[in-house]
């Protein structure tokens, strides 16, 4: 099959800092092809080069018959080249048909827009997606799933033969991420090439025809599918090995630290019975929807509940707020780090020190600056966030180590209970064992900690008990030693029976 597009010997430096070092890229026409590599290892690199945004430093660009030292933005369009980011470049306050069919009507050059050939444009845009999606609905109050399909159809209205999907499941559910796939297909049928970035690993297998996996800016591997598996994949991509050995808890108490009884709130979820205990990892999973998200904010005080009650310590604790949480010993680290777990701006010493800074001023008002950097420090070094500074902003830092610096802040509360949700979204392969150890090693030293998320490798790797949830209800409890990845699917899926799925 020929190539639509080969980069060979590519290298990019920034400053001094190699980002690329003669990496080679090929890509036939028709197939899914999967860019994988840690944060940092120099996809997004490689992805301003093939796109036109960044000229390498060294090396060549074929596309088709034509050889190029560079490329520019223009002219890997006019060769079929479009890229669709982790935010999709829609205008989120324009309407569907504007987003799809506004540049091909102010670049056709009449005088005169007319509206019903914009419909006709948009309606023809969507058919090759093979979607319904209104096409007078802002943008803006869509789901993520479609305006990531908007993203797609108006990328094949320019004639793409190659489609770069930048971490295009991030935050998809699993019928959303099917779709997708059903769509990819449809493409490549039709001779569409897809770069599909990610290191999702059931993903990529599911939908990957061959593999290029880089590391450091350096090419490491291309492959078939059938050449690697869950453990090499991710030596190639980290360079380590790790134990992918179960969660085995250690001495667990006799005694809850946490209750729920009944707890409920209205249009979310209901009848919520749990008892979390030292030394236990549990898990709560379900799909998107499934009231997850919203147990785990009322869990911590953060929305409020209007039926049940929460103990702790077998007393019954009114947490009306963050506040009353954090005195109750609890803490949460939310789904979102980037704008409800760090302050960009701000260094990594003081987004992990922030919600323990009473306990260094003295008696005077004075801030204690060497305890403040100590305790800053001890985190750095416990949680292994890779930074020279603890100074530097956390903006500075990878995906990973951002989420790091959360878990720190508070981890720095000494709590009992630990709430995490969703603790590894858009976290690579590497930065996830490392905060799954940690967890596992928190537990060992007596923590409580629960983590929600919809990642059923996670679920069933670091657990020792696991309950699933589904239209607001708790509706099983297994135990992950003796679950299938298929079967917990199955039971997470609002099609699951007891003893199997309709």
């Amino acid at each position: 099959m020929d190539n639509i597009i080969s980069l060979r010997g590519i290298s990019k430096a920034f400053a001094g800092v190699q980002a690329l070092d003669n990496i080679t890229l090929e890509i036939a026409a028709g197939e899914v092809h999967c860019l994988a590599g840690e944060n940092g290892s120099g996809k997004s690199t490689l992805i301003k080069v093939l796109s036109g945004v960044h000229a390498p430093d060294r090396g060549e660009i074929v596309l088709g018959e034509d050889s190029y030292r560079s490329l520019t933005p223009k002219n890997a369009i006019a060769h079929g080249v479009q890229v669709i980011y982790q935010d999709f470049s829609v205008f989120p306050n324009l309407t569907v048909l504007e987003n799809l069919a506004f540049t091909s009507e102010v670049s056709s050059g009449r005088p005169f827009v007319s509206w019903r050939r914009m419909r006709r444009t948009a309606e023809q845009a969507l058919e090759k997606v093979g979607v319904d999606i209104d096409l007078d609905a802002r943008v803006d109050a869509l789901p993520v799933a479609q305006k990531q399909l908007i993203a797609i159809a108006r990328a094949l209205m320019n004639d793409a033969r190659l489609l770069v999907l930048d971490e295009p499941t991030t935050a998809l559910t699993k019928r959303e991420v099917a779709r997708l796939f059903e769509v990819i297909s449809d493409l490549t049928s039709r001779g569409v090439a897809i770069l599909f970035v990610s290191h999702k690993l059931e993903e990529v297998f599911e939908i990957s025809q061959r593999f290029t996996i880089i590391r450091n800016g350096k090419h490491v591997i291309t492959c078939l599918p059938e050449e690697l598996d869950r453990k090499s994949f991710s030596y190639y991509m980290t360079g380590r090995e790790f134990d992918e050995a179960r969660f085995s808890p250690g001495e667990i108490s006799a005694d809850p630290v946490l209750e729920l009884e009944g707890l409920g709130v209205e249009g979310s979820f209901s009848d919520v019975n749990l008892a979390l205990r030292p030394g236990e990892i549990l898990g709560i999973t379900g799909l998107l929807g499934s009231g997850r998200t919203e147990l785990a904010l009322a869990m911590f005080g953060l929305i409020p509940h209007d039926s049940g009650r929460i103990l702790v310590d077998g007393e019954h604790a009114k947490l009306g707020s963050i506040r009353d949480a954090i005195a109750r010993d609890m803490a949460y680290v939310p789904e979102d780090r980037l704008t409800e777990g760090l302050a960009l701006e701000r260094s990594i010493g003081k987004n992990i020190t922030i919600s323990v800074i009473d306990r260094f001023v003295s008696r005077v008002g004075m801030l204690k600056d060497s305890k403040v950097d100590a305790e800053a420090q001890r985190w750095v070094d416990r949680l292994k966030i890779a930074t020279p500074n603890p100074d530097n902003a956390v903006s500075t830092l990878s995906g990973g180590n951002q989420q790091r610096v959360v878990l720190g802040k508070w981890l720095a509360t000494n709590p009992r209970v630990l709430v995490l949700n969703g603790p590894t979204v858009g976290v690579d392969i590497g930065s996830k064992h490392d905060i799954h150890q940690v967890l596992r090693e928190l537990a060992g030293e007596g923590l409580a900690v629960v983590i929600i998320s919809d990642d059923i490798p996670e679920i069933i790797e670091n657990c020792n008990r696991v309950l699933v949830m589904r239209d607001g209800r708790l509706v099983h409890e297994v135990d992950p030693t003796t679950t299938s990845e298929e079967r917990l699917s199955e039971l997470m899926s609002e099609d699951a029976i007891e003893g199997g799925t309709r």
